[in-house]
């Protein structure tokens, strides 16, 4: 009996063994690979080109999250729900330049938490081919269109239509250039394209590739007025009379009566290195528009280093938003005979070293240049607009031709709007030398409202006498008295006053509208210590004492509500699109 007790108890105590072994092994966790990643090898491109990083992984705990770096910064994550395979791609546009290489890493991590080993993809950046140069002469004609293939020479007046005589429309033609294209003035011949009433330019480019005009000179070797420009005649209505030409006399008919007429689209466009003397004062600009109607479409257009205006208009309707004048010589915005369309969101910015001799100014307004009441009259509306010349501080250099933010002269009756002033020896001139601009401004047909000038006043004369051609000197936020002659052989200044009414200085004026200040200086106003800078900071910081950004700004008809001064806020919209060093660019190989 007692033998059976003892097996008896030997069986219990193993299968007692048995039990606890089974119920340890249950609890263990299933010990699972660590995943893998495998890719396609090493791919190729060329800069602008899209390619699709691409990796094929295998983790058989299931994919808690797939991470992907480029260069070692992050490029995309994902998190999984568990899939035990899994295709990860995603699309790449390539940058960089020819050689280089762009290194994509990939690492997975499984439900178990372990990580798999970083698997490399690299990109390698192809030469990029060069493009076919095709010159282009003489008239365009029905449909043409550019592509972004190849690149265009203008050798000589380009022109898209013809207008043989005033008023004889001969022939019509529409150009379509596609984003991404690039066009050079020829040199030799002063390459200039103008469209003629009746045709029409569709230049759409985009924020990641827009349309460039520029010189045919290498980089390092352009300069302003390399080439002609860009010219756009439209039907719409000006103040001229007789057979209405652009300055220079190369058939730059413009004018009539359809204030809608379309010219065309110009979008995401930089002209560079434009602007030609034709004759003395004669001159094509970077974007010369003549009579355009409201039909055509101008936004985001930067003209840089012209040998002329950025920006004129003779005349017409059109409306415009995001214009940048970068580095002009002569003015930024030029505005003459009876233009009345709207404009909003405008970068003057210039360079102390580019002036020309007949006085550069930021704005330079007439209704006509005989300063008489020829209707209808110089009406257009800019808002937003930041005027930023070249004397960030005291001891900035700035050329003795340097005159005004805004010039208002001849009669005219533009409207200035929510606007930011800074950098010139004067801030604001209403000039009434011809006609009666100041009479304008008094009776509320001239108005300038919600603007700031600052930083024009407290450096002294900085070198400016009054021999300078705007007799007044640094220090001079808006102008009170206006030079009238010049006598004896030093060139001794008479003056007088600008009155806005009876009695009332031009200056006082000025700050009894409400939303308009003339500051000190600019170092509470938000800009940045950046502004005067290769790539200036545009952007503005809120919450200081004299902030451009303040409190909702009153509607303008047909333009964006802002509760800001100046055409930036927290947004840079020149990102992307704009070129603030083209010298440096390589455009033909």
């Amino acid at each position: 009996m007692k033998r059976l007790q003892t097996n008896m108890f030997k069986v219990f105590a193993m299968l007692t063994i048995a039990v606890v072994t089974l119920a340890g092994c249950a609890t263990e966790e299933e010990v699972f690979p660590v995943p893998t990643i495998s890719t396609s090898g090493t791919l190729a491109g060329i800069p602008g080109a899209t390619i699709t990083v691409k990796a094929t992984i295998n983790a058989p705990a299931g994919i808690k999250s797939i991470t992907v770096l480029k260069n070692g910064a992050a490029f995309d994550s994902k998190i999984m729900a568990g899939e035990k395979t899994a295709e990860y791609s995603k699309d790449y546009v390539i940058e960089g330049t020819a050689g280089s290489t762009v290194n994509f890493t990939v690492q997975v991590t499984d439900n178990q938490n372990q990580v798999s080993s970083l698997v490399s993809i690299p990109v390698t950046v192809s030469v990029v081919p060069p493009k076919t140069i095709v010159d282009v002469e003489g008239v365009i004609e029905g449909n043409v269109t550019w592509t972004a293939d190849k690149i265009y020479r203008l050798k000589g007046y380009v022109r898209v239509g013809e207008e043989a005589t005033f008023g004889t429309i001969t022939k019509v033609g529409q150009l379509t250039i596609q984003a991404g294209t690039v066009i050079i003035g020829d040199k030799a011949t002063k390459g200039t394209l103008v469209v003629h009433r009746g045709s029409k330019l569709i230049a759409n480019g985009t924020a990641a590739a827009p349309i460039v005009f520029t010189s045919a000179e290498g980089v390092g070797n352009r300069a302003p007025g390399d080439w002609g420009g860009v010219v756009l005649c439209g039907k719409a209505p000006n103040n001229l009379t007789g057979t209405v030409e652009l300055e220079g006399g190369y058939k730059g008919y413009h004018g009539g009566t359809d204030a809608a007429d379309n010219s065309g689209s110009l979008k995401y466009v930089r002209i560079e290195y434009a602007g030609i003397p034709l004759n003395p004062n004669q001159e094509i600009n970077s974007l010369t528009m003549g009579s355009v109607g409201s039909g055509t479409t101008i936004e985001y257009i930067q003209a840089s280093f012209g040998l002329d205006d950025s920006f004129e208009w003779f005349g017409g309707t059109v409306n415009a938003k995001y214009l940048v004048a970068y580095k002009g010589t002569d003015d930024d915005f030029d505005v003459d005979n009876g233009y009345s369309g709207n404009v909003q969101f405008g970068l003057g910015y210039r360079d102390g070293n580019l002036a020309d001799a007949s006085g550069s100014n930021g704005f330079e307004v007439d209704n006509n240049s005989n300063g008489d009441a020829a209707t209808p009259f110089t009406s257009a509306t800019f808002a937003n607009m930041s005027i930023i010349g070249a004397k960030g501080t005291a001891s900035s250099y700035l050329d003795f031709n340097f005159q005004n933010g805004a010039q208002l002269r001849r009669n005219n009756k533009l409207k200035v709007y929510n606007t930011f002033i800074t950098g010139y020896p004067t801030g604001l001139y209403i000039d009434s030398q011809k006609g009666s601009a100041k009479t304008n401004a008094a009776n509320g047909d001239l108005v300038v409202k919600n603007v700031i000038i600052a930083g024009t006043s407290g450096w002294g004369t900085s070198g400016f006498t009054a021999l300078n051609t705007n007799v007044y000197g640094f220090g001079v936020a808006v102008a009170d008295e206006e030079q009238v002659a010049k006598t004896g052989s030093a060139g001794t200044v008479a003056t007088k006053p600008i009155e806005i009414g009876t009695g009332v200085k031009a200056s006082d004026w000025f700050k009894a509208i409400a939303g308009n200040k003339v500051l000190t200086s600019t170092a509470n106003t938000g800009i940045a210590a950046t502004l005067w800078s290769a790539r200036p900071t545009l952007t503005l910081t809120a919450g200081t004492s004299e902030s451009l950004i303040g409190t909702a700004l009153p509607t303008l008809p047909g333009m964006t509500a802002t509760d800001y001064i100046g055409a930036f806020k927290d947004s840079d919209w020149t990102a992307g699109w704009a070129e603030f060093s083209p010298n440096s660019v390589l455009y033909i190989k």
